[in-house]
């Protein structure tokens, strides 16, 4: 099919956010303000913290400062995959920490059974489904890879992942049936401050906080508008964005990853292709996408491209790459030819930010004021809740068993400064899709990344 057709009347802005029912903007910060916890961020990581903040103790004041709109970013732009996944997959978890490791799948499924128990709780309508997720094989070799890391049930061979999912470039299968839920991320991101702002938290956005310094026996922080808040204790939860903490600036990269969204399907076309569970979907390649459906039955279809700027750049320009929805639109018509005709309505991207050990490291400074969690690259849905819990944990000073953990303890190596960083991000990239093309055979500079301890296998 002609992807120009397909993409013609697509929508440069991300789908989630388009929408008569986002919220009402708040206004920026004016003046000074006073809080016992200040928490930076209005994404998932700072929303997660500020409610779980207050209800651990409801008569704490806890501020939120966002830059710019609640879930704007990150949080409003992804695929909505809510994973219990704290490692960004399991073979990533057990690599890195494999003594810990079976802590660490507890608590990840503990974490997504508590994200859904306060979707409930809060009654936030953000289309949370339990449908857990398919990985399919595309390639000969990854059919072996897939089969010798299956359970005995979740295996699926061709005919069988078709049965669920009906696409000709399908070989196998597995279904992780109870690892992952699918939500409508900026609906969670909106009822998540909803719930915050009933509990007593003040939200304020347009109020980029540009510095925090000691001041006292707290930290006072201060914005881009020149207001300040004066906080026993901060939380950080800033994504991407230049890290406020200076010498975290080096353990995190932001990378842009893109999607598409299709018009709802018609039955006829929902019935060409099955999918009647639902499921989430992500392919086994080193340069993957992942789809799901909407609950209006549209298809999000993303991924396979991640994209670096030098110097660590994060500008709005980025957020729309033609050549890479060009990618996509034909990479999906491949995948669905019998779907040809289908106009996609929304195309946008957005930084993700990554670590070199692919989940989340966390930490505190200024003599412990302040905590952090950061590098959630792409896995951020379900793990900025744990993440959450982490920093109110540390920003208490008590032992648990969360802050007991390596994962915890220990930080990841830091990226090097450029041009480094970029020279290694491109041959990384490079030798990703090379990979790809032949095999899954992993070159040197592959197979020296592992010996590191900084390869990732999707």
């Amino acid at each position: 099919m002609d992807t120009a057709s397909a993409l013609a009347d697509a929508e440069p802005r991300a789908f989630w956010l388009d929408t008569p029912d986002r919220p009402a903007s708040r206004p920026a910060l004016q003046g000074s303000a006073r809080a016992e916890l200040a928490v930076v961020g209005g994404g998932f990581s700072g929303l997660w913290t500020a409610l779980l903040a207050k209800e651990r103790d409801p008569g704490r004041e806890v501020i939120l400062l966002e830059g710019e709109r609640i879930g704007w970013a990150a949080s409003g732009r992804n695929g909505g995959f809510c994973a219990a996944s704290l490692t960004h997959g399991e073979a990533n978890g057990r690599d890195r920490f494999p003594q810990e490791y079976p802590i660490l799948d507890r608590l990840g499924r503990q974490n997504l059974d508590e994200i859904q128990q306060a979707v409930r709780k809060y009654t936030i309508d953000c289309d949370f489904r339990l449908t857990g997720s398919l990985d399919v094989a595309t390639e000969p070799y990854q059919v072996d890879h897939l089969r010798g890391i299956a359970s005995q049930d979740s295996f699926l061979d061709r005919d069988a992942v078709r049965s669920e999912l009906d696409s000709p470039t399908y070989l196998a299968g597995i279904w992780d049936r109870e690892g992952t839920a699918l939500v409508n991320p900026a609906a969670l991101a909106w009822g998540l401050a909803a719930a915050a702002e009933a509990a007593g938290v003040r939200i304020v956005e347009h109020s980029p906080v540009i510095g925090i310094s000691q001041s006292g026996n707290g930290l006072r922080l201060r914005t881009l508008g020149g207001a300040t808040v004066q906080a026993d204790k901060v939380a950080l939860g800033t994504n991407a964005f230049p890290a406020l903490v200076r010498r975290l600036r080096l353990y995190t990269v932001p990378v842009y990853d893109y999607a598409l969204m299709t018009e709802p399907l018609s039955q006829a076309q929902l019935d060409s292709i099955g999918w009647r569970n639902r499921q989430g979907v992500s392919d086994s390649g080193n340069q993957f996408h992942y789809y799901r459906l909407t609950a209006d039955n549209r298809i999000l279809w993303g991924g396979y491209d991640a994209i670096y700027h030098f110097g660590r750049k994060i500008r709005a320009a980025y957020d729309q790459r033609p050549a890479t929805f060009h990618k996509l639109a034909e990479h999906f018509f491949r995948t669905f030819p019998q779907l040809e005709g289908l106009a996609f309505t929304h195309r946008w991207g957005g930084a993700i930010d990554t670590c070199t050990r692919f989940f989340a490291f966390y930490g505190t400074a200024f003599g412990g004021r302040a905590a952090y969690a950061l590098g959630y690259t792409g896995l951020g849905v379900g793990a900025t809740r744990f993440g959450a819990n982490v920093m109110l944990d540390l920003l208490s000073g008590e032992r648990t068993e969360r802050t007991e953990l390596d994962i915890v303890r220990k930080k990841p190596l830091p990226f090097p400064p450029e041009p480094l960083a970029f020279a290694g991000i491109q041959a990384t990239r490079w030798s990703l899709a090379r990979a790809d093309r032949n095999d899954g055979e992993r070159n040197l500079w592959l197979r020296t990344l592992d010996r590191l301890g900084l390869g990732f296998d999707s």
